[in-house]
């Protein structure tokens, strides 16, 4: 459904040639004409990094919810509307308030040169000064340091999610490099919590954190460890045994384990113990490996058959996708991908070639996307029995056509994600 605030949208990103133009001096220039919001913020998680983003502000969410406090989100991409960006106190912000605050930004910055994500996370920071709440949690969109949310003083922590190889043409071509500009959120007497992260981002997160003063708390000051009924929790204030995430995943784990050693870690809000095992049994975040069984696409295939979607596209989400696919191989695993043109989508799909029955390759509509011939190109040289496909719809009906069992998983881009949900009334909320 369009709304009015996606003319809106669209006028905004004419506002500046470049998609992506990492500075600040853009940002701070609309910010004082907004008259400061960021400066009026109830305190700040500022989380970097390039996997676990979103499922670790799920369990934070959900944690600080559960505690009974009044929590603001900012997070992108959105999946299908633009509003699920921004939370205010636990809900998206409603079509009104929003056209409201997208037209009086737009007429604020007067038609200056500004990129779409800094004119909109202007709006969101606006929106979050102009409604009380506890605490907001606030994600990174590209980066850390030149990133434009990175205009928090003193935030009361800083979080940076397990680091890989990606968006290399705008952070570098070494995870040194990368690990570099994500570090660049940290601040001078604010902890720094740390995802267990590869030797060589460690060590260029640390020289980063030690220069400026930051508290650096790494994994190995907290440690997690996978229970057969679900996991335990270690730091310095002893250990908790705690039951399996809400979120599928052997991985949200360690996300879970990282949100809970960011609450472990600051002193201004009381997190009990039931407040973790409550929070990290309801989080909730769509598109990564959500379960869409029950949908219509999902009632396309024959009887005991499962349907998954995440939105992961880098070569360490493959991985984390391989190891969660390698098990339950009774019944087939059939990929459906989309993804776009300058993402490694061989580096993607090779850990999990080896648990493949069939690929099929779709184009993203809309996107700067591989075609569904080439990736089902790159499919076949990566080891898998490929095809293209002209929808994931039909995909789905010729999988039906084996006549069993099966499971399958669309995957690749956040932005077919976001079709996938919207094509099955499965909007986010």
């Amino acid at each position: 459904m369009k709304h009015n605030t996606d003319q809106v949208l669209a006028r905004l990103q004419k506002h500046h040639p470049k998609k992506i133009d990492l500075s600040l001096k853009r940002m701070h220039d609309l910010l004082a004409k907004l008259d400061h919001p960021e400066r009026k913020l109830p305190p700040v998680i500022h989380i970097a990094g390039t996997n676990g983003k979103g499922s670790t502000i799920a369990y934070l969410r959900a944690i600080l919810e559960a505690a009974g406090l009044c929590v603001h989100v900012y997070t992108s991409p959105h999946l299908v509307r633009f509003a699920e960006r921004i939370r205010l106190g636990g809900k998206l912000i409603g079509e009104d308030h929003l056209l409201k605050t997208l037209l009086d930004c737009e007429t604020i910055n007067g038609g200056s040169p500004i990129t779409y994500f800094e004119i909109t996370t202007a709006i969101a920071f606006k929106s979050f000064a102009e409604n009380a709440a506890d605490i907001l949690l606030l994600e990174v969109g590209l980066g850390g340091r030149l990133d434009a949310t990175n205009v928090i003083d003193q935030p009361l922590s800083t979080i940076i999610t397990p680091l890989s190889m990606d968006h290399q043409q705008f952070l570098g071509d070494t995870i040194s490099a990368i690990a570099h500009e994500k570090a660049g959120i940290a601040k001078s007497g604010v902890p720094l919590i740390m995802a267990d992260q590869l030797p060589a981002a460690k060590a260029a997160i640390l020289t980063h954190g030690k220069r400026i003063g930051a508290k650096p708390v790494c994994y190995g000051d907290w440690t997690i460890a996978e229970t057969g009924n679900g996991f335990d929790y270690l730091d310095g204030k002893g250990i908790i045994s705690l039951p399996k995430p809400n979120l599928h995943g052997p991985h949200q784990i360690a996300n879970a384990g990282l949100a809970i050693a960011c609450l472990r870690h600051q002193d201004k809000f009381t997190i009990s113990i039931d407040h973790i095992k409550k929070g990290i049994t309801s989080a909730s975040w769509p598109a990564r490996l959500q379960d869409i069984s029950q949908s219509p696409y999902g009632r396309l295939l024959p009887e005991g058959s499962r349907l998954w979607l995440d939105g992961g596209h880098n070569p360490a989400a493959g991985e984390i996708l391989a190891d969660y696919f390698s098990k339950d191989r009774d019944r087939p695993l059939y990929l459906i991908c989309g993804m776009m043109a300058a993402k490694d989508a061989a580096g993607f799909l090779k850990p999990l070639s080896p648990f493949v029955t069939k690929f099929y390759g779709i184009t993203v509509i809309g996107e700067d996307c591989y075609s569904a011939g080439r990736i089902a190109e790159i499919a076949q040289q990566a080891g898998m029995d490929s095809t293209g496909a002209s929808s994931a719809e039909n995909a789905l009906k010729e999988i039906k056509s084996q006549g069993r069992a099966v499971r399958v998983l669309i995957c690749g881009s956040l932005y077919l994600a976001g079709h996938i949900l919207e094509q099955n009334d499965l909007l986010p909320d």
